[in-house]
């Protein structure tokens, strides 16, 4: 496994400003179960030292009365009883609504947090979640940050709930000598600075361990998932991935098995010095009853208050170790939450020049760590009713053009401009309506077929009138019109009663979802007919070509009797334009087009 890098002493002491953020999340997400805990937390941690001093009082009437036998001693002594019994009431009232509380506030903060790391996913560009870092950020914050911050509010009530009981326990020790509380405090003490350490070294195992986590995810998804069955199954890889998948795991739990062992072993050699000061102070308290400088109910409750002096003063550490733990898992969300996505740009709506069309000028583009640019010094112009191909390699920069079109990326040189006006200074939203984009690894939703339809427009998405009219377009209509549930059928095979398609079919559903937007004016088709038939391809080009008579339409495909319908025809190389016509003219032209036309053709004759 990889070196583990340090984690500094400024990071150790920067993560307690984390309480901050986790108190005022729990008080924003329900501010009367909060104040309800604070409450609770008070009356939990008064009681025990009150039922210890009544319980003094029950054993010294007790004694009394047995000296004496006088009725009132003996009443003296019920009543006290009846007293203790009406505290542990309390106290158990307190300790449930504590409970009741907390899972209350554990569904409602869960949910807050889910929703602001999705929220906060809905921000972030396509570069981002390619990103490994940033998603490895989005991984740990998932795994645990929806937890973690009510359990950091609660150790804090837990805190302050032990806090109480120990001042109320070292008023009662004081009465016995100074020394007491002393001893109570220094047994205590090296536990807790050692479960810090292994708190700051478990985190550290934890936030080093996303890019293995993902591993063993992905590694489950190929070996659990219908997508993946065939080709696992038919390539024998079910082994191969499995032993991985246990391999990443022996690592892991090496360090964990490490880990748990130190601190196992520790945890047992500090905690003898609690034990042994326990039995310390239980012998020092029954010489003192002996020589009668206490009474028998002084020795009761001193034992009582010592030991859960002693509860309390560990759970008083714990909270604080675990607030310490919990703090540096919550820096997680927190940044995550505080990356800045790139400003999504300007307001306008409209272009000075309408009907200018759109206009790559010397536009170059690079993947970050990427040795060679995927676009180099590319310039075009398509105007409203024309038709562009896009034709080359797999890897020569067709799809990276379309993502920087749709502003999913941004040039890295040059500009791109639509009816006269650079993209970034458009309105995200009003850029986005008036293009409609299928891409060649289109998802296929989980979702009933018209939906599946109305993901092409968010405002149709549960129109089924639109759903058919736009299925109509993509000659999706006639198959999903006779599945079970017509376009309420479920496709997929994920839920219940799912139904799945044929990849022509699917394909056809996703050319259907270009056509749910009736404001674009820009269509964008990215190998829209590779899964179908020839037949099948030939009608939907005919009926596209009469739909989108009116359209800047920009294609890609590898078949060349496709692109024959453009206007104009664009070969890229590695990134650069190298040709550019009709067909005809290219073919003339006897280039790199022409020999690629020549071979598709002959496999056909």
């Amino acid at each position: 496994m990889k070196t583990r890098p340090r984690l500094g002493r400024p990071q150790v002491l920067g993560v307690f400003r984390q309480l901050r953020h986790g108190v005022a999340l729990v008080w924003t997400t329900s501010r009367g179960l909060s104040f309800a805990l604070g409450f609770l937390s008070l009356v939990a941690g008064v009681m025990p030292a009150a039922i210890a001093w009544v319980g003094k009082l029950i054993v010294d009437s007790v004694v009394q009365a047995a000296q004496t036998g006088a009725a009132d001693d003996q009443r003296a002594a019920l009543i006290w009883v009846i007293v203790e019994l009406g505290l542990v009431v309390l106290l158990a009232a307190a300790q449930r609504g504590l409970t009741t509380c907390q899972q209350l506030l554990r569904a409602l903060l869960g949910q807050r947090v889910n929703e602001m790391i999705l929220e906060k996913a809905l921000t972030l560009d396509l570069a981002a979640f390619e990103d490994s870092e940033l998603y490895d950020r989005m991984t740990r914050a998932r795994r645990e940050a929806s937890q973690r911050p009510l359990s950091l509010v609660m150790r804090s009530f837990q805190l302050a709930q032990h806090s109480f009981s120990l001042i109320a326990y070292s008023g009662l020790l004081l009465q016995l000598s100074v020394w007491a509380l002393v001893v109570l405090v220094v047994a205590a003490v090296p536990s807790f600075f050692v479960e810090t350490r292994f708190s700051a070294t478990a985190f550290r195992l934890f936030t080093w361990r996303a890019p293995e986590t993902r591993k063993q995810n992905y590694l489950e998804v190929l070996l659990a998932r219908e997508d993946f069955a065939k080709e696992v199954k038919l390539f024998d890889l079910g082994p191969v991935f499995l032993g991985r998948y246990r391999d990443i795991f022996e690592e892991l739990y090496a360090e964990d098995r490490a880990l748990t062992l130190r601190r196992g072993i520790w945890g047992f050699v500090l905690g003898l010095l609690s034990t042994v000061a326990f039995y310390g102070a239980y012998a020092w308290i029954a010489l003192e009853t002996i020589a009668k400088r206490i009474t028998l109910g002084d020795m009761t409750m001193y034992l009582l208050v010592f030991k859960q002096g002693q509860a309390a003063l560990a759970s008083i550490l714990g909270s604080i170790g675990g607030m310490y733990e919990d703090s540096l898992y919550l820096s997680n969300l927190y940044e995550y939450l505080d990356y800045e996505a790139p400003d999504e740009g300007g307001t306008a709506v409209v272009g000075p020049t309408p009907g200018d069309g759109i206009r790559f000028e010397h536009v170059s583009f690079s993947y970050p760590g990427a040795d060679a640019p995927a676009l180099d010094d590319v310039s075009l112009h398509l105007r409203p009713g024309r038709k562009l191909a896009l034709v080359g390699e797999n890897g020569a920069g067709k799809t990276t053009l379309i993502k920087l079109l749709t502003r999913l990326y941004r040039p890295s040189e040059g500009r791109i401009v639509l009816d006269g006006l650079e993209l970034g200074a458009w309105d995200l939203e009003a850029l986005r309506k008036r293009i409609g984009v299928i891409f060649q690894d289109f998802v296929r939703y989980q979702l009933a077929a018209g939906e599946n339809v109305g993901v092409g427009d968010v405002r149709g998405f549960s129109d089924p009138d639109r759903w058919r009219t736009a299925a109509e377009k993509g000659m999706a209509h006639d198959f999903i019109d006779r599945l079970p549930e017509g376009y309420e059928t479920q496709l997929g095979r994920w839920f219940e009663d799912g139904q799945e398609l044929s990849l022509g079919q699917w394909q056809k559903v996703a050319l259907s979802r270009a056509f749910m937007r009736d404001e674009a004016d820009i269509l964008v088709l990215d190998e829209p007919t590779a899964s179908m038939d020839a037949e099948a391809e030939a009608t939907v080009f005919e009926r596209f070509g009469r739909l989108a008579e009116d359209k800047m339409v920009i294609l890609i495909s590898h078949r060349f009797s496709t692109v024959r319908m453009a206007d104009e025809i664009v070969v890229l190389e590695r990134g650069r334009v190298t040709e550019r016509g009709t067909h005809e003219t290219l073919m003339k032209a006897n280039g790199q087009y022409a020999h690629l036309f020549t071979l598709q053709a002959a496999g056909y004759r």
